[in-house]
């Protein structure tokens, strides 16, 4: 009973002086609360971004794991009073995305998970941009991600409901995020085509996230030549999870073969055109298609 009474004297003594022991009986004099362990550790809230992005009026220096920010499947964040950001001090769209990068989605963020594929060793994203989720189907819609414009950067047009446009930019940024449906041939975005674009990571436009870039027709080559089948079925069996995509189109920016055929751009040029990677019922075809049309992208990492 007196040792009862004296844990219960120290934990009273604790409060008092606002200070709490836990594996101590000496808390340390500038601390609130002094954990200490030398066999576990301290185990904080743990959820996803959508739902740390419900706490309604965070405090300042809330801490939480967010279980899907950041690139390597989650990260400790703690709310500076403005933003929720990492411990490095920096959001996670800032420390991953480039500067202006519009998300379809926000409550929704793309994560960077890699893969690496052990014959060619090239390491991909697990997933599309703009999908939420890596693949559990060939037509599962949320994995299919963005559609992307060839050569454009991530600025709003790649929103499968995006706005159109018929005038085409004379700059290749244009200033707004609306989806361009150019009138006649050659069905370029742009009125003077830039055949420099998505060239690497460092060149303007690029929309993959920092250290990623998009694949070069061989890249897609050496990855299809694993695969089991060459269609649409293996493309999604293959450790990338292609799944397919659908695409819009450059008459009518309708969207077309969601769920049937996968369309992804390529950093590739044939003339006028720009070369993608189409995957089908029956086969997996490389050829070239007009820089308007919207197809997804999957990134590779430098």
């Amino acid at each position: 009973m007196q040792k009862i009474l004296t844990g219960f004297l120290l934990v009273v003594i604790s409060f008092v002086n606002a200070q709490i022991g836990m594996g101590t009986t000496t808390p340390a004099t500038s601390a609130a609360l002094d954990v200490s362990s030398t066999t576990k550790g301290l185990l904080p809230p743990r959820m996803t971004e959508a739902q740390r992005s419900a706490i309604a009026s965070p405090d300042t220096g809330l801490l939480v794991y967010c279980t899907d920010c950041g690139t390597n499947g989650g990260e400790p964040q703690f709310y500076n009073g403005i933003a929720w950001v990492n411990m490095m001090g920096t959001t996670a769209a800032a420390s991953i995305w480039p500067v202006n990068y519009v998300h379809c989605d926000p409550a929704k963020l793309t994560r960077v998970v890699e893969v690496t594929n052990p014959t060619t060793g090239k390491i991909w994203m697990d997933r599309n941009l703009g999908a939420s989720q890596v693949a559990t189907s060939i037509s599962d819609a949320s994995s299919y991600g963005d559609l992307y414009q060839w050569g454009r950067f991530a600025d709003g047009h790649q929103c499968r409901n995006s706005s159109v446009t018929t005038t085409l930019s004379s700059e290749v940024v244009p200033g707004h995020g609306n989806f361009i449906l150019p009138p006649n041939s050659p069905y370029d975005w742009l009125s003077t085509p830039d055949t420099n674009l998505w060239q690497n990571e460092s060149l303007i436009n690029n929309p993959c996230p920092l250290g990623y870039r998009i694949p070069t027709e061989a890249e897609f080559i050496q990855e299809r030549n694993t695969w089991d089948t060459n269609n649409v079925a293996g493309a999604f069996n293959s450790l990338l999870k292609l799944t397919a995509t659908g695409h819009r189109r450059y008459d009518t920016s309708g969207l077309y073969l969601r769920g049937g055929n996968g369309f992804y751009w390529i950093n590739g040029i044939n003339g006028s055109l720009s070369r993608r990677l189409n995957t089908t019922s029956s086969n997996v075809i490389l050829s070239s298609g007009y820089r308007c049309e919207g197809y997804a992208v999957r990134c590779i990492k430098n």
